[in-house]
């Protein structure tokens, strides 16, 4: 039952030690690790390589500069193992995550996806219950799956990558992979045990998303097949406003059918109500010149 960890390398040279010791101190071993250079300009071809003469664990795939997605993609093409799963080469996996993960896994047939915590800056970030969805459209609403489509912290079964891949050439890749994914799963799986430990990045795209990269992300969360629910729509909505703020499109459908009973938040409240009284339009417009006052 090995585990193929994929990890894409690019200008990362500064943390990609610590993320493969992160993986190579694990208390199980049963896995394959690719380190995908990404055509790094600084010393991580060096260090792959280095890493593989180590441990014949490692393989290294040295090719272009083409993007997360498609460096994805390579290691994905070459994977042995029964499952994949991805890890950034700025980030870490908890000690004693693997064995408790895969442990589940072999004592769990039905598992297609299973989804692990997250923590960043030494806090909990994500935590999941132990639960099993045979209901994708529930664990998208009442798990908010919307809200964490990260791959990199979850195992998948390689067979669900047979004929999908990675979107080259779009940021926030995850959003976009992540529902197919769950539709051909039709089922997912949560834990609390093990915890990927995710590392703020200042500089990149989530941080630093311009126009064009929010109107991918709106985009990916529109006509997905999932069913939109009062609090998705709401998450969806939020993504309008900035994408209108930066860019003048209107891209999301106008929806006035939303309860405000069961909305907690005050600001979701006051923008459904605005929503109600002068449409989407009239919606984006006003938070664009609060933001401009502010």
């Amino acid at each position: 039952m090995k585990l193929t960890i994929i990890i894409p390398v690019y200008k990362t040279e500064k943390t990609l030690d610590r993320c493969v010791e992160s993986i190579l101190s694990q208390d199980y071993s049963d896995y394959e690790i690719i380190l995908v250079d990404d055509g790094s300009p600084d010393l991580c071809p060096e260090k792959c390589d280095a890493w593989a003469e180590h441990d014949s664990r490692i393989r290294v795939i040295h090719k272009k500069n083409g993007g997360l997605s498609e460096a994805r993609n390579a290691g994905i093409n070459v994977a042995q193992g029964d499952f994949l799963t991805f890890v950034d080469s700025d980030d870490m996996i908890a000690p004693n995550t693997l064995a408790a993960l895969m442990n589940k896994i072999a004592h769990d047939e039905r598992i297609q996806i299973l989804e692990y915590p997250v923590s960043i800056k030494g806090k909990n970030m994500f935590i999941p219950h132990n639960l099993h969805y045979d209901n994708i459209q529930k664990y998208w609403t009442e798990c908010e799956g919307y809200r964490h489509t990260y791959v990199w912290n979850k195992i998948f079964r390689r067979p669900l990558f047979d004929d999908i891949r990675f979107p080259v050439g779009k940021v926030f890749e995850d959003a976009w992979i992540y529902p197919l994914l769950l539709q051909k799963a039709q089922s997912v799986t949560t834990t609390s045990e093990g915890c990927y430990v995710y590392t703020d990045n200042p500089q990149g795209i989530t941080a630093k998303a311009g126009a064009d990269d929010l109107i991918m992300l709106l985009e990916s969360n529109i006509d997905r097949g999932m069913t939109v629910d009062d609090a998705y729509y709401l998450y969806i909505l939020n993504i309008q406003l900035d994408v209108y703020r930066l860019s003048g499109k209107i891209l999301l459908q106008e929806r006035k059918d939303i309860s405000i009973s069961n909305i907690r938040s005050l600001s979701d409240k006051i923008k459904v109500i605005t929503l109600k009284l002068f449409g989407i339009k009239g919606l984006c417009r006003i938070h664009k010149a609060l933001r401009h006052l502010l």
